[in-house]
Order: structure tokens, then C-alpha cells, then sequence
């Protein structure tokens, strides 16, 4: 198409969830208390840490940044499919789309980092215990938290450079509750060979590579438990990364569910209520849960949070 005969767009318009209007309602409600729940639970681990010195460890200092990680990664999306869901206004700027595609791949990709980096850190706490604290610096822990924030932005960042030379034209409506990349790509009428294979080789080097870390170091993990000759032994070296555990299966679990088992539906509908209520809501709601219930540390430090603000009322 000729450059003169394309219009550059200056909002895009999400169709939004596949509800019927009658449901709009109720489905509102519903993902409004699941988003709060997803914030203020996520925002108790944080103050948690922050305040009990028993959880000033390297394993707590990394899930402080995950639970922030999972309010933003929320936040980024949800906020606005709520808005556009009471407001039934379905448009958003071309600039706040690109922005919000932007945090989207980010916080996707630093949640990723992050799994990773607690992996390795219950890796030298199981497998190289009386080397830990001095392995396991300070300065290692800040270190590996700022690679996985610059790593996360260069990933995000190429993405949204490599869309922003795109052309788009008359159609401007994403199949999608958010501006999501692969729909984005669609509306183009550009050449997206090179965003789709930085889609690829990204994608790749940033759920791939961290994925088969965790599992490098779970490995290791598994052969040094068995090598424990007392099952009190085993059982506490296991508690130590249950929580962990959990959480990486659930999180990755979702992402080979939805990306390479999809629906045998003709309709995208359910893919993306799928994405709605597992990648947005059902993982960074589960993580504050999953650490508090199966954890004694984060269960101890609650106990004495409630207790003393029974105290001080």
C-alpha cells in the first residue's frame, strides 16, 4: 500500500471481554474484588517484609519484588478494562496503547527474571548451604534484582521501537481486553516479518532460557534432597522451596496452557478469558496466598502484624 493512501491512527479500540451486555454488571464486581484482592494482598507480603527483620533475608527480598511486580503487571491492564467495562468508552489513545504494551511485555518478562533469580537463590540454600550467606550477598541479591529490571526494559523496549515504525490504516479495532502485541500486528498494514521474528528470538531468551534455569536448578536441588539420609532432613530442605515451587508451576503452567495448548474453539473467546482470568488475575492474586499459607516465616510475621495492631486499636 502507498504511503499517501495510509492514515496513521490516533486511537486503537478494544472490543474488551466477550460479555454480554446483560452480564456487564456482574462480571464488574467480580473483577474488581479480584483486582483489589490481587493489590492489597500482594501490598501486605511487601509491608510484611518491610517491617518483621526475620524476613530481611535474600529469598524474602526477591518475593518483595515479585509481589510489586504482580500489582504492576495487574495494574497495567485491568484498571482500564474496568473503566472501559462502566464507562462503555472502548477507546484508547495510540500513545497510551503503545505505553501500555510497553509495561505489559515488561512486567511479563521481569516476573520471569525474577522466578528465575529465587530459583538460584533456594539452589545455593539446598545445594551450597554453608556458603550461602557469603554467596548470597547484599550486593549479589541488589545486582541480580537490576539485571532482571534492565534485561526486562531492553525486551520490552525493542518490541515497542520495532512497533512503533509500523503503519496502521483504517481497521483499528484489537480483538483483545488490552492492546496486546500479536493483536496489534494484525491491524498493521506494514511488514511485521522482523517484529515477528523478535517475537521469536525474544521470547526465546526471555521465558525459554530463565524456564530451563529453574529447572537446571530444581534438577540439582532434587539430586541433593536424595542424597539426605533422614526424611526429617528431606522434608525441611523441601519446605524451604515449596512455596517457590508452587508458584513457578502455576505461572508457567498458565503460559504452556494458553500459548500452546490454545482452545479448540474457532472462537478466540475463550483464550481470552483465559488470559483474563489466569495471566492478569488468577497467578498475582494465588502468589500472596500460596507464600502465606505454605510458608511459617511469612505465617509467624502476619500473626505478629494482626497482633499488634489489635494492640495498638
Amino acid at each position: 500500500m502507498r504511503k499517501e493512501n495510509q492514515s496513521r491512527v490516533s486511537e486503537f479500540l478494544l472490543l474488551g471481554l466477550p460479555i454480554r451486555p446483560d452480564q456487564q454488571a456482574v462480571f464488574f464486581i467480580l473483577f474488581l474484588v479480584l483486582y483489589l484482592t490481587t493489590v492489597l494482598g500482594n501490598l501486605l507480603i511487601i509491608l510484611l517484609i518491610r517491617l518483621d527483620s526475620s524476613l530481611h533475608t535474600p529469598m524474602y527480598f526477591f518475593l518483595s519484588h515479585l509481589a510489586f511486580t504482580d500489582v504492576s503487571f495487574s495494574s497495567v491492564t485491568v484498571p482500564k478494562m474496568l473503566k472501559n467495562m462502566q464507562t462503555h468508552d472502548q477507546s484508547i489513545p495510540y500513545a497510551g496503547c503503545i505505553t501500555q504494551m510497553y509495561f505489559f511485555i515488561f512486567f511479563t518478562d521481569l516476573d520471569n527474571f525474577l522466578l528465575t533469580a529465587m530459583a538460584y537463590d533456594r539452589y545455593v540454600a539446598i545445594c551450597h548451604p554453608l556458603y550461602y550467606t557469603t554467596i548470597m550477598t547484599e550486593e549479589r541479591c541488589i545486582l541480580l534484582v537490576a539485571v532482571s529490571w534492565i534485561l526486562s526494559c531492553t525486551s520490552a523496549l525493542s518490541h515497542t521501537l520495532l512497533l512503533a515504525q509500523l503503519s496502521f490504516c483504517a481497521d483499528n479495532t484489537v480483538t483483545h481486553f488490552f492492546c496486546d502485541l500479536a493483536a496489534l500486528l494484525k491491524l498493521s498494514c506494514s511488514n511485521t516479518s522482523i517484529n515477528e521474528w523478535a517475537i521469536f528470538t525474544v521470547g526465546v531468551a526471555v521465558i525459554t532460557l530463565p524456564l530451563i534455569c529453574i529447572l537446571i536448578s530444581y534438577g540439582c536441588i532434587g539430586a541433593t534432597i536424595l542424597k539426605v539420609p533422614s526424611t526429617k532432613g528431606m522434608c525441611k530442605a523441601l519446605s524451604t522451596c515449596g512455596s517457590h515451587l508452587s508458584v513457578v508451576s502455576l505461572y508457567y503452567g498458565t503460559i504452556i496452557g494458553l500459548y500452546f495448548f490454545p482452545s479448540s474453539s474457532t472462537s478466540s473467546n475463550n483464550d481470552i478469558v483465559a488470559s483474563m482470568m489466569y495471566t492478569m488475575v488468577v497467578t498475582p492474586l494465588l502468589n500472596p496466598f500460596i507464600y502465606s499459607l505454605r510458608n511459617r516465616d511469612m505465617k509467624g510475621a502476619l500473626e505478629k502484624f494482626f497482633n499488634r495492631a489489635t494492640v495498638s486499636s
